[in-house]
């Protein structure tokens, strides 16, 4: 008998290779079948009389079949026509299906179905070409209705994931409600087991839409409850009280190349007042690419050593982590200050190599007063002698769970939580900021540095290609380097996008044979990455070409040039990132947008890119072009993956803010709920640590 927690298997027709590809999706019971949602509705419910129909529009219409019958193409041997006669009592419309040749095995003259699909004209009779179809029945499921369109994946088509889910529904009914019924009540919200039925097959497009809207609340109502709860938490624990020494702050400033922005040096004080007190520090530091945030994450850094505490600096990648630690280690020369890398391939201690244990033992008695790292320096077995400061770069969010496992290795001496500063390079629009990170305090570097020359940055459409190569050569010739970035590894014919190995191919045998030109991806393995960018600092490399895999962090000042590939198929914040790797020093720099594309919109887009150099307002005109999702970086910064809510829902988000609270100022650990306590203990509990 099936259940939610059954296996795929156990539902008819799915062996193990259709639920090999259901596990492609993400799918890995039946209840999950419940909870995977369609992205858009084909509304097929208006039945309309074949003598009514036009050609170029979409229409519904229910016959008998008259006849049926398939035959091989002449022009291709290898497809099958199948041509059908429908007739209503208006009269008859040809029908045609394509390599579908089980059809007249399947539909006889005198059955009635159901055709959906869009009419076209044939010399002066219109047909419908590759319609859905659907015998008549009680419930349809593809035709004569609201229907469902689902994501796929290789193998799987919608009739197939429309029948499994449609099987699965009945299961709704042992799905237990997490919502309390005072707040489903109050916001007038759908009881879940109707809102699974309804946001699958929806009676009317108004049901979907109240279905839509109860998914969407439940998720935000469960990220505000857990962002209470950690406010909560954070207010209940003790932190080091690390006062402000203002002489090591000022000998550090003037110590500087360079004077630090408005924006800094306000970003700074907030974070030194957040330290003072007796409680972590719980603040997110944003700033564009370039903006100087570890400047500032340095200055903190300072104060905390001078406390006599040690501080964690993690970032996403054994690449960015060394390249932090070369940076820190230039930004502090001089300073009587110990700083260590920990990856799992390369350990250093004052630019030396040294055992694992020997940097265990001195993290653990205090020598080391900056550990820098991924994520696991706070994973692996190191104890900390005094840790004070937790700053992670990019990547991670850190739940009540976290911050407990923190606290307790965070010293030998005390079981005081460490303060934690977040920092994004993602410009992430103030308004979704504070919507998602409701319990962050948020400092925003908001000013580039003065000596920062504008980036020139221009789309290039087909026809100036050749134009583009021959200023990108002459860069070279002058001593430059070059970032090439592509969308995938390898060629993808279905997306029709190009792959880093066919432009390698491409960049070094025929744009550029001359030149030195490298190739770089995520699949490579870390050493064989760390060469590559000594090779490109050291400048053995004239071209890169790589993934996205470049997009944050690397920091090549010699290179002056980007060029991207398919840049329609990233959204702007990402491509302001990319635009980032360059226009690193005093030389010009140029951001060149490729792009085949010739739609109106993807034009506007990447214009916007040519007229502004800001992240802020670039990531505020893609939210408001192609919604939330596109705004790259997000899931590094740790905001959630949503099935269904977006961050541009306003409304939702404020009532579900206003039920966690009324809800959690009751009853603060959710005793009355425990289905609830259990969602949102799940909320963060499977964070991706590298």
């Amino acid at each position: 008998m099936l259940n939610p927690g059954s296996s795929f298997e156990e539902i008819p027709t799915v062996g193990p290779t259709m639920s090999q590809r259901l596990k492609n999706l993400g799918l890995k019971k039946i209840q999950d079948l419940l909870f995977y949602f369609p992205y858009r509705y084909d509304d097929f419910s208006q039945i309309s009389k074949i003598s009514d129909i036009k050609p170029g529009e979409v229409f519904t219409v229910q016959g008998k079949v008259q006849l049926i019958k398939s035959r091989r193409s002449w022009k291709r041997r290898k497809m099958t026509i199948t041509e059908s006669m429908i007739e209503d009592e208006t009269g008859p419309i040809k029908v045609i299906w394509f390599n579908q040749p089980y059809l007249d095995k399947t539909l006889f003259p005198g059955d009635e179905i159901i055709l959906s699909g869009k009419v076209k004209m044939d010399e002066l009779t219109p047909e419908f070409i590759s319609p859905s179809f659907e015998k008549v029945k009680k419930d349809q499921t593809h035709t004569g209705r609201i229907v469902p369109v689902y994501p796929l994946t290789a193998g799987l088509t919608q009739r197939q994931i429309r029948y499994y889910i449609k099987t699965a529904l009945p299961l709704a009914q042992k799905i237990e409600e997490t919502l309390p019924p005072e707040i489903t009540k109050k916001y007038t919200l759908m009881a879940l087991k109707k809102a699974i039925m309804q946001i699958h097959f929806p009676d009317t497009l108004e049901k979907a839409e109240k279905a839509v809207e109860r998914f969407k609340f439940g998720e935000l109502f469960l990220i505000q409850i857990q962002a209470l709860q950690n406010k909560r938490y954070i207010k209940e624990t003790k932190s080091p009280q690390i006062k402000i020494n203002d002489k090591i702050i000022e000998n550090f400033k003037n110590s500087l190349p360079f004077k630090l922005t408005k924006a800094q040096l306000n970003s700074a004080d907030e974070i030194l007042k957040d330290l003072i007190r007796g409680n972590p520090m719980n603040r997110l530091l944003e700033g564009d690419v370039g903006s100087g945030k570890t400047v500032v994450a340095v200055m903190a850094m300072l104060n905390v050593i001078k406390n006599n505490f040690q501080s964690a600096f993690m970032a996403p990648t054994e690449i960015l982590a060394r390249q932090h630690y070369e940076k820190i280690n230039e930004l502090t020369k001089g300073l009587d200050i110990k700083i260590c890398l920990l990856t799992r391939s390369l350990i250093k201690l004052e630019k030396e190599e040294i055992g694992k244990k020997e940097i265990l033992n001195k993290i653990k008695n205090g020598t080391i007063n900056i550990i820098i790292g991924t994520h696991s320096i706070i994973q692996d077995a190191i104890s900390f002698y005094n840790l004070g400061l937790v700053i992670v770069d990019e990547q991670h969010r850190f739940g009540v769970a976290q911050r407990k496992a923190l606290r307790d290795k965070s010293s030998e001496k005390h079981q005081l939580a460490p303060h934690l500063l977040s920092m994004t390079a993602t410009p992430i629009p103030r308004s979704l900021a504070l919507t998602v990170y409701a319990d962050l305090d948020l400092s925003i570097i908001d000013e580039m540095p003065k000596s920062r020359k504008k980036i020139i940055t221009k789309v290039v459409i087909s026809d100036e290609r050749g134009k583009t190569y021959a200023f990108i050569h002459d860069q070279v010739i002058s001593g430059r380097q070059i970032f090439v970035v592509c969308p995938l590894i390898e060629p993808s014919d279905k997306l029709g996008v190009k792959s880093v190995k066919q432009e390698y191919e491409k960049i070094s045998k025929e744009v550029f044979p001359d030149f030195k030109v490298t190739m770089l991806h995520g699949k490579m393995k870390t050493k064989e990455k760390e060469k590559i960018m000594d090779q490109m600092k050291n400048n053995e490399i004239n071209i890169l070409v790589s993934t996205s895999v470049i997009e944050v962090g690397i920091d090549i000042p010699n290179a002056t040039v980007m060029m991207i590939e398919g840049s329609e198929r990233f959204g702007l914040a990402q491509l302001h990132q990319f635009r980032g790797r360059v226009g690193r020093s005093d030389k010009q720099s140029y951001c060149f947008l490729f792009t085949d594309s010739d739609s109106h919109n993807t034009k506007r887009r990447l214009k916007a890119m040519e007229k502004s150099q800001d992240g802020f307002k670039l990531a505020e005109f893609d939210l408001k072009m192609r919604g939330p999702g596109v705004l790259s970086g997000l899931h590094q910064s740790g905001l959630p993956d949503f099935k269904m809510a977006t961050l541009t829902d306003v409304d939702i988000i404020k009532k579900a803010r206003e039920a966690a609270k009324d809800l959690t100022e009751n009853d603060p650990h959710l005793l009355k709920f425990p289905n609830l306590r259990q969602k949102v203990d799940n909320l963060y509990k499977d964070i991706h640590w590298e």
